[in-house]
């Protein structure tokens, strides 16, 4: 049965160091401030919003929230995040995405300044990832995938990782990512040929494929590392990942889903918080 990475003891270790920096802010003067700004009432931003003000709290970030309903005009939204760019005591700023208009959602992307972007939505912030230089900040979640496989001494440099998934979220940002740390990345999706074949040839898997048991037995071979940063609900309703739960009987070490990566990201924009406010001063 393979080692379950648990995110847990990830976020503690995280939380712990930022509490002390935040502490030191406050000494200078300086609150570190986050904006959530928000369209809607969609289940899934309620319950990250929930653990991202949860997690501020305990570190000692101030939460300034900015609710819209669901029928907005495309200017209250620009406004709002102009009045975030313009407010010196806002560090960061957390968007949730996808708008209804993709548009706006353009818009609000290329408005937002990249200093105060912790969650890697503009063009600034994609920049600091592929080009190693910008104001921005790395997606959180795959900045959690990062953090967590440094925290269990998972070595990287040199490593043959491949990384299923493509998105600007995930699978592009995270893939750079590795590489910077001197992994050997192979980037795969649900399209490429022989999908098992290049999933076996790597010591670390990362499957962000966004679809319930896309990985299986058959991608998974003994001694691998894998972490599923997928999120998604199975026929009966339960949280379930990217990879299938019988590929945990053969590698060596897991992720679970829920209580994996997802555990890590709040942490990882807590710290992006806290990294734009020391930037400040």
């Amino acid at each position: 049965m393979a080692e379950l990475m648990k995110g847990a003891p990830v976020a503690a270790a995280i939380t712990g160091q930022l509490i002390q920096r935040a502490e030191r802010l406050k000494e200078q003067g300086v609150v570190p401030t986050l904006a959530i700004v928000r369209v809607g009432e969609k289940p899934d931003d309620l319950s990250y919003e929930r653990g991202a003000c949860k997690r501020c709290e305990k570190v000692g970030i101030a939460v300034k929230q900015f609710i819209l309903p669901g029928e907005y005009q495309t200017q209250e939204l620009l406004d709002v995040i102009t009045q975030i760019n313009e407010d010196p005591s806002i560090h960061g700023c957390l968007m949730f995405r996808p708008l209804s208009c993709k548009e706006d959602e353009e818009k609000v992307c290329a408005l937002l300044s990249p200093a105060k972007d912790v969650d890697c939505i503009t063009a600034g912030s994609l920049a600091s990832v592929f080009a190693g230089s910008g104001e921005g900040f790395a997606p959180c979640t795959a900045q959690a995938v990062v953090a967590l496989l440094e925290h269990y001494q998972v070595p990287l440099s040199g490593a043959r990782v491949t990384v299923v998934g493509r998105s600007l979220v995930i699978g592009k940002p995270v893939s750079m990512m590795l590489q910077a740390k001197n992994a050997t990345v192979t980037m795969c999706h649900t399209r490429t040929k022989d999908l098992p074949a290049e999933c076996k040839r790597a010591e670390i898997l990362v499957a962000a494929a966004g679809k319930a048991g896309v990985i299986g037995c058959e991608h998974v071979t003994k001694g691998q590392i894998v972490v599923d940063v997928g999120i998604n609900v199975d026929a009966e309703g339960n949280l379930c990942g990217d990879v299938a739960g019988s590929a945990g009987d053969v590698v060596a070490a897991i992720t679970p889903v829920p209580g994996g990566v997802g555990t890590v990201t709040t942490s990882i924009l807590a710290q992006h918080v806290i990294e734009a406010a020391e930037k400040t001063i």
